[in-house]
């Protein structure tokens, strides 16, 4: 059995768990190519309620959970727990990036499937893990390359990292996602063509290597290495017939 057999029959194990034992379960963080697997199966999981989430909005690995209030009649968190590290020091601390947060996590011994995204804002960052090890990171990471730091965790909305949007157009030959991306990246069609094989495109926290979708209206399009959009949709045509098309970046 290999990994992908593997993680298929591992999803259907908890989904059949919570039809068949009435409660919810839960699987570790998936990453985007893990979530595009769930799609894939979702006609052979269709008898059991099941929804995502990653701890905020902004988030691309996710849990699934599996069970509704609907179907079980109580309600039940996803284990996530967000926590904050900051320097103790500001005027003294590196400029980390996302890099050195995860290399330091993951040098305690921590998997990769326990923890989610790692948003970064100025020298802070926010990290969502399950609750099963968060009270372990908070007492044995105390440093990340030269910098000391703390932990504490955050609960309820964050203000730091509510949603900003900026409203820009761009003039493509047709709204193909790989005439998108080709200007959203700068790149001819053919070099953006290799981000799609290399899975460096997502659509809804999705990977997308059919370079020939349509995309739909209000629908996220993620590029690793330039960001994430919203794709509005089709403005007017030029005389050439070239389209200008209505985009979305978060900032």
């Amino acid at each position: 059995m290999n990994e992908t057999e593997f993680e298929i029959k591992r999803i259907k194990d908890l989904a059949q768990a919570s039809y068949t034992q009435n409660r919810y379960t839960f699987s570790k963080f998936l990453s985007a190519e893990e979530l595009t697997l769930v799609d894939q199966i979702r006609s052979e999981i269709k008898h059991v309620d099941y929804s995502f989430f990653g701890g905020h909005e902004m988030c691309e690995r996710q849990i699934v959970r599996f069970g509704s209030f609907e179907t079980l009649g109580y309600e039940e968190d996803f284990p996530i727990t967000t926590l904050l590290i900051e320097p103790l020091i500001d005027k003294f601390s590196d400029n980390l990036s996302h890099r050195d947060y995860l290399g330091a996590i993951m040098n305690l011994g921590i998997k990769r499937e326990v923890l989610g995204d790692i948003l970064i804002k100025d020298k802070r960052a926010y990290v969502f893990c399950l609750d099963e090890i968060a009270d372990y990171l908070c007492s044995e990471l105390t440093r990340i390359k030269h910098t000391s730091i703390k932990i504490s965790k955050i609960e309820g909305d964050i203000p730091e990292l509510e949603r900003k949007l900026e409203d820009f157009d761009i003039l493509v030959t047709s709204p193909r996602i790989d005439a998108v991306v080709a200007a959203l990246t700068k790149l001819s069609r053919s070099q953006a063509s290799l981000l799609f094989r290399e899975k460096k495109v997502l659509v809804n926290n999705r990977t997308c290597e059919n370079n020939s979708m349509m995309l739909k209206e209000s629908c996220t399009l993620s590029i690793r290495g330039y960001g994430k959009f919203i794709y509005i949709g089709e403005g007017g045509r030029t005389k050439k017939d070239r389209v200008f098309v209505k985009m979305q970046k978060y900032v």
